[in-house]
């Protein structure tokens, strides 16, 4: 019986996680390589025909998609398992990071696909590797996460300036430059990652020498130079807002192992604060992360740094602390659900500014249904701390709201169900294990969806 026959409504089931409440976090946790790193060291490979190699790579969905963009590409994309030796393998058994084998054939294809390109906004990334090889390129306008606007202007901006026709057709970014690229001065209005990393790409194989002004010093910025320069390009200025690319004739594959992730371990040390729990993550430098855990000291937590790895540890009710969140080194505004669930625990009230994203306010009412006293007036959140939330079930509507409603389900009484979690699975490899190992009481499984009503 199909959907349009008589009987029952058709329903989908989607993807739940239920946590039980009044929670603590305690023990270890490995953090492997950094989403939002990766998928433009993958998008990178197409900038040197041959054999690239990247390790530490994360096993999320989102990476499986970028794989199946650049096979539609021309490339010939595998998966193998990094050495299974502890920590790197899930406590189900699975490595949760892996290498990506990515072989880039001497004319990579040029259009990227509606359908995938959809499904995940990195893949945007394509746009600058691909113009440089091919000097034409057409990719869909991206999807991805609902929060809020994310314009290309700065991407297409910047690569007009480097002598790139560029236009849209029928939803499609269509960029050529059949003489090859040119180097520019480039100032961005923002220090937009995601420009960044396209001008970069495109402007290592450019004619001449391009200098990018208020660019973004992510670590994942960096992660992106160090690779590129490893395979022949020429680029300094790395981790600072100036940077300085001299084009060079060709480019070369490599091997390189991902930076970690730094937002997977800032979820852990935020939620090691709201539970008063003793978390110790591995596999990342705990500068990346230092405004953050600064944060986490001023509301009462022990943090203890060495070398690739921290300690976040605390006793007692955390104490509310302001958050504003700004291009990095500044807060990062993927924290900005779990700031806001430590805030909903705080003894006082917390200001909670978004300078990113105009969206990012948007799981705010799903935190509320958990007892959450928040209050929203364009880019600031006025949160009132309480004891206890009370849990219910909530929906997750990006990757790190899903997340940050799960470690606020912890510090709840009762059961707390996230629905829609295939969201977390696009940033957090095994996150139902990891809970486990660090003390939750968790299961994942599926509930029907409410089907639409017609009137």
């Amino acid at each position: 019986m199909g959907p349009g026959d008589a009987g029952d409504p058709a329903v989908d089931d989607v993807e739940v996680i239920r946590v039980g409440g009044d929670a603590r976090l305690a023990g270890t946790v490995h953090v492997v390589g950094a989403k939002n790193s990766a998928l433009k060291l993958m998008a990178a490979a197409l900038l040197a025909p041959g054999r690239t190699v990247i390790t530490n790579v994360p096993r999320i969905t989102d990476i499986a998609i970028m794989g199946e963009v650049l096979r539609r590409l021309g490339c010939l994309v595998r998966f193998e398992a990094d050495d299974p030796v502890d920590p790197m393998v899930g406590h189900g058994g699975q490595a949760r990071s892996r290498s990506v084998v990515i072989d880039v054939p001497e004319q990579p294809g040029a259009d990227a696909d509606y359908d995938l390109v959809r499904r995940l906004r990195a893949s945007i990334c394509v746009l600058g590797p691909l113009l440089a090889r091919r000097g034409y390129v057409r990719v869909a306008h991206p999807g991805g996460d609902a929060i809020g606007s994310r314009g290309l202007d700065m991407h297409i901006a910047g690569l007009a300036r480097m002598g790139a026709d560029v236009s849209g057709e029928h939803g499609f970014v269509i960029a050529a430059a059949p003489d090859g690229l040119r180097g520019a001065e480039i100032m961005l209005d923002f220090p937009s990652v995601g420009a960044t990393e396209n001008l970069v790409m495109a402007a290592v194989l450019a004619r001449g020498v391009t200098v990018i002004d208020n660019a973004a010093r992510e670590p994942e910025i960096v992660d992106l130079c160090t690779m590129l320069n490893r395979m022949g390009a020429r680029i300094s200025g790395c981790g600072s807002s100036t940077l300085r690319i001299a084009g060079v004739p060709a480019l070369h594959p490599v091997r390189h192992a991902t930076v970690g992730d730094r937002i997977v371990a800032g979820t852990w040390a935020f939620g090691a604060a709201m539970t008063r729990g003793d978390v110790t993550v591995t596999g990342i430098d705990p500068a990346c992360l230092e405004v953050a855990l600064d944060k986490l000291v001023s509301a009462g937590a022990l943090v203890e740094t060495r070398g690739d790895a921290f300690r976040v540890r605390a006793d007692d009710r955390p104490t509310a602390v302001d958050v504003v969140t700004l291009p990095y080194p500044g807060f990062a505004t993927d924290l900005l659900p779990m700031a806001i669930g430590l805030a909903a625990v705080s003894d006082g009230a917390s200001l909670i500014t978004e300078n990113i994203f105009d969206g990012r306010f948007m799981f705010a009412n799903e935190m509320t249904r958990l007892g959450a006293d928040i209050k929203t007036d364009g880019h600031h959140a006025v949160v009132r701390g309480r004891d206890r939330l009370s849990g219910a079930p909530v929906r997750a509507t990006d990757i790190r709201a899903g997340a940050g409603l799960i470690i606020a389900g912890l510090c709840a009484d009762g059961v707390t169900e996230v629905s829609h979690v295939h969201h977390v699975d696009r940033g957090y490899p095994d996150f139902v294990a990891d809970l486990r190992a660090l003390g939750v009481k968790v299961e994942r499984g599926t509930a029907p969806e409410a089907p639409e009503l017609t009137i």
